[in-house]
C-alpha cells in the first residue's frame, strides 16, 4: 500500500509543526526587529544629544568670545561624526560664525531607511555660559543624516529575518525524517498486515508488533486491534441474540405507541383550550391599546383646544402696536404657553416611541444658532443668582444634517432640567464638534444627583426622590424622552453627577457636517472685560474674541480701570459703570439680564454705552463689536414696537370650527393675512355654505357635533362639484395616525392645534399661491 508523500501523516505533522514554528519565529523576529528599530530610533537622538552636550561648553565659549577660527575648528570636528552632514554656530545676532556641510551618503536602501527614520533630523542647542543661563549667546545647529544609523539597522534586521527562515527550513527537514521513521513507517506496516492478511476471519490470528514499538502508542494500537479481532466472533453471536430480543421489543413498542397516541390527543385538546385563552388575552390587550390611544387622542384634543385659543389670542395681541415692556410681558406669556405645548408633545412623543412610530427628518440646519435661540428662550427660567452661558465652539460646522426639531428638544430638556435644579452658580450649554458628530453638554452647579438615584434617572414619570418632586415640581418625562431621542438619532446620552456639587449631561449625536465653520471678517482693537474669573462671560469672550482677531484681556470686577488703554470695555456689573466711565472715555458694553437693563436716561448719562442681554449670543456680540470698533451708527430704539406686516392673501376662506374661541383666533389670523372668512359650526353647515358661496380654501376642524370634519370632507369629495378645492384639517389630535386618517378622508393638508400665524401663513402660501400679494 503506497501513500503519496503529501498525504502521509509524517508530512502533515512536519508541515504543521514547521508552519507554526515559522509563524512564531517570524513574529518573534519581527518583534525583535521592531524593538531594535525603537532602540535605534531613540539612540539617534541620544547620540546626537550626547554630542551636543560635549560640544556645548566650547561652543558657548566660542559664541561668548565670537572667535570664528575656533568655531570653524569645532564644527569641522563635529563633521567627523558619520551622521553629521551639516554643522554651524550662530551668534545671538543671527550671524553665522562657522558653517560646514557635506553631501549625504547615497545607497539603494536609502529610501527604506528614510521611510523608517526620516531623511534627516535637525538639532539645536542654545548656547549660554554657566553663570548666566538665561542669557542666550547663540545657537549650535546640527543636521544629521539618519542613513548612518539606518544602514546598520537594516543590516541587522536582514540577518535576523534570514536566520529565522533558515532555522525554520532546517527544522522542517529534521522533523520530516523523524516523523517518518518513528510514526509513518510502523503505521504503514501495520496497515499492510491488516489489508493483506485479513486476520479478522480467524479469531486466533494476531497482528505482529513493529520492533521497538512494544511499549508506545503503536504497540498499544496493535494490542487493542488483536483484542477487538478476538472479540469479533463473540460479538456476532451476541448480535444474533440481540436481534431476537429486538423483535420482542418491537411488539412491546407498538403497545407503548398506542398509549402515547391517546395521551397526545388529550394534550392537543388542552393546547386548543390554551390557544383560545391566548386569543382572548390578545383581544383584551388590543382593546386596551385602542382605549389608551383614544385616551391620548381625547387628552390631546381637550388640552390643545384651549391652548390654541390662548396662544392665538396672544399672537393677535402681539400683532398690535405695543410698548416694549407690554410686548415683553406678552411674549413671556406666549413662551410659557409654548412650554406647556412642549410638555404635551413630550407625552405624545413618548407614546410614539412605545408604538415605534417616531420618524426623524434629515435636513440641513444651523446647530449653533438653534442652541443659542433655545438658551435665550429658556433664560427666563433661570433663578436670579444663576448665570446662563451658551458657548459655541469656533470649529462647529455652520450647517449640519439632522432633525432640528428633535435636537432642539434634546437641548431644551437638558437645559430646562439644569435650570430647574440650580439656584446659585452657573449653567453652561456647550456645543462642539467631536469624532463622528457633535457633542452637546449641559453643566450646572445645582443640587446634583446621588449615586443611588442615577439608575432610575431616565425612567418615565420618575424623579430622584419624592422630596425633589415636592420642592421643584416636574413630571419626570424630560430626561426619559431625551434619552429616547438620542438613541433614535443613533447617539448616546451620558450623565456624571455629584450630590451637592452639580451635574454634567453629555449628548453625542452623529450629525453630519453640511457646511464648514463660518469665519467672520476679522476685527481690530483691544477689548478689556471686567468680569469674574470663574464666570461664564469671561470664558465666552476668551473663546470668541481671539477668533475675531481682537486683543482680549480680562480684569477682576473690582480692578481699577485708571490708565487702561482699550477700545472697548465690557462689564456684567451695572453698579460699576459709573466708575468705569469716570476712569475711561472708551465705549462700554453692558452684558446683563433684561431685568437689569438701564433706562434711556441712564444710558445717555453713560454714553457711549450699549447693552446686550444674557445669555450672550455670537451674532449680537459681533454686531455690537462692529458698531463700536468700526464706528458704525447704532439704530435708535423706538418706544412703540410694531410687529412686521404679514403677506396679504386676497382669498375667501371657509372656517369650519365649533369652538367659539378658536373661531375668533382663526378668524383674527386670517383677517390679518387679508382673507375674507365664512364661518360654519359643523360639517353639515359647511356643506350648506359651499352650496351658497364660492370659496378658495376650507379650514376643517375634525371633531365637531352633528357632522365631523372627516364625514364632511368625504361628502365634498364624493359630490364631484369641488374637485380642486383645498381642504385643510385643523385638529387638536397630534397622534401619529391622525395625518393618515385626514388624508384617507380626502383632506389635502394637516395643521395641528395650537398653531401660530406663521404656520397658517405658510399653509396659505402653499395652497393659495395665486392670491399672494406683496406686503
Amino acid at each position: 500500500m503506497d501513500i503519496p508523500l503529501t498525504q502521509r501523516l509524517s508530512f502533515k505533522q512536519a508541515s504543521l509543526t514547521v508552519l507554526v514554528a515559522f509563524i512564531l519565529g517570524t513574529v518573534l523576529s519581527i518583534i525583535q526587529v521592531a524593538n531594535d528599530y525603537i532602540n535605534e530610533d531613540a539612540s539617534i537622538d541620544r547620540e546626537i544629544q550626547a554630542l551636543l552636550q560635549i560640544s556645548h561648553s566650547p561652543a558657548a565659549r566660542i559664541a561668548y568670545n565670537i572667535d570664528a577660527e575656533l568655531a570653524q575648528e569645532l564644527v569641522t570636528g563635529l563633521l567627523r561624526s558619520p551622521a553629521v552632514i551639516r554643522a554651524e554656530i550662530i551668534d545671538n545676532n543671527g550671524a553665522v560664525l562657522a558653517s560646514v556641510n557635506r553631501a549625504r551618503t547615497e545607497s539603494d536602501f536609502r529610501m527604506l531607511s528614510d521611510f523608517l527614520f526620516g531623511e534627516r533630523r535637525d538639532f539645536e542647542d542654545p548656547l549660554y555660559i554657566v553663570h548666566a543661563p538665561n542669557e542666550v549667546l547663540g545657537v549650535l545647529r546640527l543636521e544629521v543624516d539618519t542613513y548612518a544609523f539606518g544602514s546598520d539597522f537594516l543590516r541587522r534586521a536582514m540577518l535576523t529575518l534570514l536566520s529565522g527562515f533558515v532555522r525554520s527550513l532546517l527544522l522542517s527537514l529534521i522533523l520530516l525524517v523523524l516523523f517518518y521513521s518513528m510514526l509513518t513507517k510502523p503505521l504503514v506496516g501495520l496497515i499492510r498486515s491488516l489489508s493483506e492478511g485479513s486476520p479478522g476471519r480467524e479469531p486466533d490470528a494476531k497482528l505482529p508488533c513493529p520492533p521497538g514499538h512494544e511499549q508506545d502508542e503503536i504497540g498499544v494500537l496493535v494490542e487493542v486491534t488483536n483484542r477487538h479481532l478476538a472479540n469479533l466472533a463473540t460479538e456476532m453471536q451476541q448480535r444474533r441474540v440481540a436481534d431476537q430480543r429486538l423483535n420482542q421489543y418491537l411488539s412491546e413498542l407498538e403497545d407503548i405507541v398506542s398509549a402515547r397516541t391517546a395521551e397526545l390527543k388529550a394534550a392537543n385538546s388542552r393546547l386548543s383550550r390554551y390557544n383560545q385563552e391566548l386569543e382572548a388575552a390578545r383581544s383584551t390587550a388590543l382593546e386596551m391599546a385602542k382605549a389608551r390611544a383614544a385616551f391620548l387622542a381625547n387628552m390631546s384634543h381637550e388640552i390643545r383646544t384651549p391652548l390654541n385659543g390662548l396662544l392665538g389670542m396672544l399672537d393677535l395681541a402681539l400683532d398690535a402696536p405695543l410698548g416694549s415692556e407690554q410686548r415683553r410681558q406678552l411674549q413671556i406669556a406666549r413662551d410659557s404657553g409654548t412650554v406647556l405645548v412642549e410638555l404635551l408633545n413630550d407625552i405624545l412623543d413618548l407614546s410614539k416611541f412605545e408604538a415605534g412610530q417616531l420618524e426623524l427628518e434629515r435636513i440641513p440646519f444651523d446647530l449653533g444658532t438653534l442652541a443659542e435661540d433655545t438658551a435665550n428662550l429658556l433664560s427666563q427660567n433661570a433663578a436670579p443668582g444663576v448665570e446662563l452661558t451658551c458657548i459655541i465652539a469656533p470649529s462647529l460646522p455652520a450647517l449640519v444634517t439632522g432633525d432640528p426639531t428633535r435636537v432642539r428638544q434634546v437641548i431644551s430638556n437638558l437645559l430646562s432640567n439644569a435650570l430647574k435644579f440650580t439656584r446659585h452658580g452657573r449653567v453652561d450649554l456647550r456645543v462642539a464638534p467631536c469624532e463622528g458628530g457633535v457633542l452637546i453638554s449641559v453643566r450646572d452647579t445645582g443640587i446634583g444627583i446621588s449615586s443611588e438615584s442615577l439608575p432610575k434617572l431616565f425612567q418615565p414619570f420618575s424623579q430622584a426622590t419624592a422630596g425633589i418632586t415636592r420642592q421643584f415640581g416636574g413630571t419626570g418625562l424630560g430626561l426619559a424622552l431625551t434619552r429616547h431621542l438620542c438613541e433614535a438619532m443613533q447617539g448616546q446620552l451620558e450623565v456624571r453627577s455629584q450630590e451637592g456639587v452639580g451635574s454634567l449631561f453629555s449628548a453625542e449625536l452623529p450629525l453630519v457636517e453640511q457646511a464648514p465653520a463660518e469665519h467672520k471678517a476679522p476685527l481690530m482693537g483691544r477689548v478689556a472685560a471686567f468680569c469674574s474669573e470663574g464666570g461664564g462671560l469671561g470664558e465666552l469672550l476668551q473663546t470668541w474674541l481671539p477668533a475675531w482677531n481682537l486683543d482680549y484681556e480680562r480684569k477682576d470686577p473690582e480692578a481699577d480701570p485708571a490708565g487702561l488703554e482699550a477700545d472697548l470695555l465690557i462689564s456684567d456689573h451695572p453698579e460699576r459703570l459709573e466708575s468705569l466711565r469716570k476712569a475711561s472715555g472708551a465705549p462700554i458694553l453692558l452684558v446683563t439680564g433684561y431685568a437689569s437693563f438701564l433706562s434711556a436716561a441712564q444710558t445717555n448719562a453713560l454714553a457711549p454705552l450699549q447693552q446686550l442681554a444674557r445669555p450672550l449670543a455670537r451674532t449680537p456680540l459681533y454686531q455690537a463689536l462692529q458698531r463700536v470698533l468700526l464706528r458704525q451708527p447704532e439704530e435708535q430704539p423706538t418706544q412703540t414696537i410694531e410687529a412686521p406686516l404679514p403677506r396679504r392673501h386676497h382669498a375667501k376662506v371657509l372656517l369650519v370650527e365649533d369652538n367659539a374661541v378658536n373661531q375668533l383666533v382663526a378668524k383674527g389670523m386670517l383677517a390679518k393675512l387679508g382673507c375674507e372668512v365664512l364661518l360654519a359650526g359643523h360639517g353639515g353647515e359647511a356643506l350648506s355654505r359651499l352650496e351658497q358661496h364660492a370659496v378658495d380654501l376650507v379650514l376643517m376642524d375634525c371633531n365637531m357635533p352633528v357632522m365631523d370634519g372627516y364625514e364632511a370632507t368625504r361628502r365634498i369629495r364624493q359630490s364631484g362639484r369641488w374637485p380642486d378645492l383645498p381642504v385643510i384639517a385643523l385638529t387638536a389630535n397630534a397622534l401619529p395616525d391622525e395625518r393618515e386618517r385626514c388624508h384617507a378622508a380626502g383632506m389635502n393638508d394637516y395643521l395641528a392645534k395650537p398653531f401660530r400665524r406663521e404656520e397658517l401663513e405658510t399653509l396659505l402660501d402653499t395652497w393659495l399661491p395665486a392670491t399672494q400679494a406683496a406686503p
